[in-house]
This record gives C-alpha cells, structure tokens and sequence, in this order.
C-alpha cells in the first residue's frame, strides 16, 4: 500500500513539473487568440531579454515591437538604442514605452521618456505603462495619479503630435481610473481570459502571454494581438 501510494505521489509530482516546464517554455498558455481574427502580433522587450539578434526574428510571426526606453525620473533601459536602432534597420515597425512610477511627478517623467526617444515620422506611438508590479510602494491618491498621468500624456502627446498609448492592468484601472481613461488608445494585459469577457472594454492591443519563444531572443518575451490592421497603429501617429 506504501509503495503504490509513492508510486502515485511520484506521478503526481511528475505531471505538475511537465505542466510547469510547459507553461515555462510557452509551450502551454492559458488563452489561444483566433489567428483568424487578429492575425497582427507583436512583442513588447527591455533590457530583460539581453541581446537580441533581430536579423533572426522572424516578420512572418511579428509585425510590431514595443521597446523600452524610461522608467520614471531618470532611469533609461541601457538596451533601448540598440533595440531601437537595430529592429528598425530590418525593417520592423517600432514604438517605445515607459514605465511609469507612482512616486515621481508626471512633467518629470515626461521629459525623461522625450529626452529619450527620437521624434522620427515612422515610428509607432508612444505608450505609459501603468500597472503595479514594479512600481513604487507609496499609493498616492486617485485624483493625485490622474493628474500626474495627465500632465504626462499632455507633454507626451503634445511633443510627439499624438495619443500616446495606455498600457493598463485590470488591477490599476480599478483603483485608479474606473472610467478615466483619458481618450486614449487601451493597451490591456490580460493572461487568462480575452479582455471582453467580462468588459466592454474598447481595446487596441492585447498582451495574452507573457512566456513566448521567438527565434533570436534568448529568454521568454510578452506576445500581443492587435485588435484591427497595422495600418490602423501606424494612422495614429500620421493622423492626416
């Protein structure tokens, strides 16, 4: 009776490893988004991913890159002009992002992202990532965040002569927007369901996984779906 019982618990812990070293190397997720109906994927990187040989990334599977570049007052991702530079030279289409921080204000972090990230015709817009994890301990108040993320995106958007993109979790639209959402294009992470499943949320970009292999990044990298052609994110930032 012993020996069956560690049989099983050894099978047991077998299949939960198998099952996670799956999930690790992406090779099981959680939600499969129609191919059919967003056929546009895209990756979002950072320092994180280490060197990426982007001659090897394949156009066939990614049509978009979002790259980092800032992240609250004063830090800069050391990879973001060589990502910049080098996803460009093999003809991808290339936007860059910054992390925004609870605990700086928003003019400050304006001007680190457009000291940052040239002003050039055929790049993709801007995005502010505003979640969480990462972010700084403090919880400021509401109406606090949504003036500092204001000022933001009024200098951003002014010196770029666009609407950035709002890269959101449903965690932080529920404490600190509800439905303040600036008018401005919806970024939403979402790794377990489809982001209108339980929203009507008028989304533009989806992150539905977090652990994708792609031929010439060493690690893991976030894999999105566009809601809508590639024309339609490259339009924003040419408005006429």
């Amino acid at each position: 009776m012993i020996k069956k019982i560690f049989i099983l618990a050894f099978f047991v812990l077998f299949a939960f490893s198998a099952l996670y070293k799956a999930f690790d190397l992406g090779l099981l997720w959680f939600v499969y988004p129609s191919e059919e109906k967003y056929p546009i994927r895209g990756i979002d990187v950072s320092n994180h991913q280490g060197k990426i040989e982007w001659n090897q990334v394949p156009k066939k599977q990614i049509s978009f890159v979002y790259i980092k570049a800032t992240e609250g007052g004063d830090f800069k991702d050391k990879s973001f002009s060589y990502n910049w530079n080098e996803a460009k030279k093999v003809g991808f289409k290339v936007g860059a992002y910054h992390f925004f921080t609870l605990c700086k204000p928003g003019a400050e972090q304006a001007e680190n992202f457009i000291q940052s990230v040239p002003l050039e015709i055929d790049s993709l817009p801007p995005v502010v990532d505003l979640e969480f994890v990462g972010n700084c301990k403090d919880r400021p108040k509401i109406e606090n965040v949504q003036n500092e993320i204001s000022i933001f995106l009024n200098k951003v958007d002014t010196y770029y002569k666009t609407k950035a993109i709002l890269y959101l979790t449903n965690e932080f639209i529920e404490k600190y927007l509800g439905d303040q959402l600036f008018n401005h294009p919806i970024w939403i992470r979402n790794i377990f369901l489809h982001p209108n499943t339980f929203s009507s949320l008028d989304w533009m970009i989806w992150q539905y996984k977090n652990t994708a292999r792609i031929d010439g990044i060493s690690g893991p990298v976030d894999l999105n779906v566009l809601n809508g052609s590639l024309e339609s994110l490259i339009q924003l930032n040419n408005p006429n």
